[in-house]
C-alpha cells in the first residue's frame, strides 16, 4: 500500500482551524491576570469619597477566586496585579504637585507588599479553614506596609474604606487590624460558599463537600457579621465628662497670585479673619460661644514666635473670640524646624505645644536626598530643610478639656492616634493641610481615616482644614457637621467628652500581633506540607 504524501497546502487549510483554539487559549491565560486587576479597581470603588463599602467583599471573592490553589509564584505576580489596579487610582493624589513620577514610584513599590500578600495567600489557600489563614496574611502584609520602608504608609488599610459599612464597630473591638480582617475573611468566606455550592450542583453530591470545609465557609461570613452587630454595643455617644462647645476654623487658601512668603501670611490672616468673622456672630448672639477653637495644621506657616506680626494676629484672634486656639504653625528652634501645634491662651499667650512625630517622607522630609538630587532638582528644593519628629504625644487642656492632637498625616497610624487616649484624652482634634492636593479624592480618604479613629477610640473626633473638608465627628463616627472645599468657614457644636477605653484602646497592637502569628502559623502549614509533598513524590 502506497503512502499519499501530505499536500503542502494541508498546514495552511489547518490552521484557520486551529487558530481560534489557540486564542482561546491565550485568553484563558490571560484572564487570571484581568481578574485580579479588576478586583483591585472594585477595591478602589468601594473607598471613599464613594460610599460602596459592600464593594470590597466581591474585590476579595475575586482575589481568592483567582489565587486559589495555585502556585505561590503566580500568586506573586496576581498579587502585584491586584496592587496596582487598587493603589494606583487610590493615590493618584500623590502626583497633583510633583507630577507622575513620584506617584508611579510610591505604588510601585507598595504593591510589592501586595504581591508578597498574594504569594502567602497562594500558600495557605490549600489548607484546611484557609479563608482564616488567607485573611490573616493580608492584615499582615498591611502590618509591614505600616512600618516600612521610611516608618510605613498604611495609606489603603481595608478599615478605611469601611466608615459607612456594617463591620464599622470592629474597630472598637480590635481597631483597624480587627476590622480590616473582618472585612477581608468575610468575603474569601463569601467566594468560599459560592464554591462549595457551584461544587456540589456539579457533582450532584452533598459529599462532595466535606462537613468541615462547609461549616468553615458559614463561619468565615457569619462571624465577622455577627462580631459587628455584638460590637455596636461598644460605641456610644454618651458625654462621660460633661461636653465642650467647640469651634473649628477653615480660613481657605489664596488660590493663585501670591509668592510663597505673601501666601504663608495671607493663610494667617485669612484664618484669624475668620475667627473674626465667628467673633462677631458669637457677640450678635447668632452662635454659641466655644469653650476653644481650633485652627487647622499650617494656619501659620509664618512662625510666630520669630515674628511678633504674626503672634500680633493671632494673639488679636485669641482676645476677640474669648477663647484658647490651637494654632498650627511652623516653628524653628534650635536650627530645626518643626510642624507644631501652638495653644495660645488669650490672656498668657502660648502656653504649651505639640510636635508632629510622624512627619511624611518625601513631603516634610526627604528621605535620600543625594539620591533625588541626581534625578530631579525640583524635589530637593520643594523640601529644602527637613522636618524634625516630636518626641512626646500632644494632649491639650483647653477650658478644661482634655484635648489630643494627630496632626494631619499622623490620623493614618493607629499608634499616633491612640496614645493621646491613653494620656488622658477626652476627644481628639486632626488638624491638617489638604490644600497642597487641590479637590482630589485625598480630604475625603483621610476624613474616613478620622470616623474610624472616632470609633475605634469611642471620642469625638475633630478635622480642622486649612481648604476643607473640615468636619465634625461623633464617637459614632457619623459626621454632624462639615464645610466644603475652598471656603472659608467655621463649625461650631456642642460634643461629648469621653474618658472609658475600648477594648481597641486597651489592647493596643495585641490584636494586629495576634493575627501577624496566625498568618505565620499559616504560612509555615503550607510550607511545611508542600516540602513533605515533595519528598513523597521524590522530587
Amino acid at each position: 500500500m502506497t503512502a499519499t504524501a501530505p499536500s503542502v497546502d494541508e498546514p495552511d487549510q489547518l490552521e484557520p482551524q486551529l487558530a481560534p483554539a489557540s486564542r482561546r487559549a491565550r485568553l484563558l491565560r490571560l484572564w487570571p491576570a484581568a481578574t485580579a486587576a479588576l478586583a483591585g479597581v472594585l477595591l478602589y470603588v468601594s473607598f471613599p469619597p464613594r460610599t460602596l463599602w459592600w464593594l470590597a467583599l466581591p474585590a476579595f471573592g475575586l482575589f481568592a477566586w483567582v489565587l486559589r490553589g495555585r502556585s505561590w509564584k503566580a500568586g506573586l505576580g496576581l498579587g502585584y496585579l491586584f496592587g496596582l489596579g487598587f493603589l494606583l487610582p487610590l493615590l493618584v493624589w500623590t502626583g497633583v504637585e510633583v507630577g507622575s513620577g513620584p506617584w508611579l514610584a510610591l505604588v510601585a513599590v507598595e504593591a510589592v507588599f501586595v504581591a508578597l500578600v498574594g504569594a502567602g495567600i497562594a500558600a495557605v489557600s490549600k489548607l484546611p479553614g484557609w479563608p482564616l489563614w488567607a485573611a490573616a496574611v493580608w492584615i499582615a502584609g498591611e502590618a509591614a506596609r505600616a512600618r516600612v520602608p521610611f516608618r510605613g504608609f498604611p495609606w489603603g488599610k481595608i478599615a478605611f474604606g469601611q466608615a459607612d459599612g456594617v463591620f464599622l464597630p470592629l474597630a472598637a473591638l480590635g481597631g483597624t487590624p480587627v476590622l480590616g480582617f473582618g472585612v477581608v475573611l468575610c468575603g474569601f468566606g463569601l467566594y468560599e460558599v459560592v464554591r462549595q455550592v457551584i461544587e456540589r450542583r456539579r457533582t450532584g453530591a452533598v459529599a462532595s463537600v466535606p462537613r468541615a470545609a462547609a461549616v468553615v465557609a458559614a463561619l468565615s461570613v457569619a462571624v465577622p457579621v455577627v462580631g459587628a452587630l455584638a460590637a455596636r454595643t461598644l460605641v456610644s455617644d454618651k458625654a462621660e465628662d460633661g461636653t465642650a462647645t467647640v469651634a473649628l476654623i477653615q480660613g481657605n487658601v489664596p488660590r493663585a497670585g501670591l509668592d510663597f512668603n505673601a501666601q504663608r501670611r495671607a493663610v494667617l490672616d485669612y484664618h484669624a479673619r475668620e475667627t473674626l468673622r465667628l467673633a462677631a456672630e458669637v457677640k450678635a448672639g447668632k452662635v454659641a460661644r466655644p469653650d476653644f477653637v481650633l485652627w487647622p495644621e499650617n494656619s501659620s506657616d509664618v512662625d510666630p514666635f520669630a515674628n511678633p506680626d504674626a503672634a500680633a494676629v493671632i494673639e488679636n484672634a485669641a482676645k476677640t473670640i474669648g477663647a484658647p486656639i490651637s494654632v498650627g504653625g511652623v516653628v524653628g528652634r534650635d536650627g530645626k524646624l518643626y510642624n507644631e501645634q501652638i495653644l495660645w491662651d488669650p490672656a498668657k499667650g502660648p502656653t504649651d505645644t505639640y510636635d508632629k512625630r510622624q512627619v511624611q517622607p518625601f513631603g516634610e522630609y526627604l528621605p535620600l536626598r543625594s539620591v533625588l538630587a541626581h534625578i530631579n532638582k525640583n524635589w530637593t528644593t520643594m523640601v529644602h530643610q527637613d522636618f524634625s519628629r516630636g518626641t512626646k504625644p500632644g494632649v491639650f487642656t483647653m477650658d478644661g478639656a482634655r484635648v489630643g492632637l494627630a496632626t494631619c498625616y499622623e490620623a493614618a497610624f493607629d499608634w499616633a492616634v491612640r496614645d493621646t487616649v491613653t494620656h488622658g484624652a477626652q476627644m481628639i482634634s486632626v488638624p491638617s493641610n489638604n490644600a497642597t492636593f487641590d479637590r482630589s479624592e485625598m480630604t475625603y480618604q483621610q476624613l474616613a481615616m478620622s470616623r474610624i479613629r472616632a470609633v475605634e477610640h469611642s471620642r469625638t473626633v475633630t478635622v480642622p482644614v486649612t481648604s476643607g473638608v473640615s468636619a465634625i465627628i461623633m464617637p459614632d463616627g457619623k459626621i454632624t457637621q462639615k464645610t466644603g472645599m475652598f471656603v472659608a468657614d467655621s463649625l461650631v457644636q456642642k460634643v461629648p467628652l469621653r474618658s472609658s477605653q475600648t477594648p481597641a484602646t486597651k489592647l493596643g497592637i495585641l490584636p494586629e500581633m495576634l493575627l501577624v502569628l496566625v498568618a505565620v502559623g499559616g504560612l509555615g502549614w503550607a510550607i511545611g506540607a508542600g516540602v513533605r509533598g515533595r519528598r513523597a513524590g521524590g522530587v
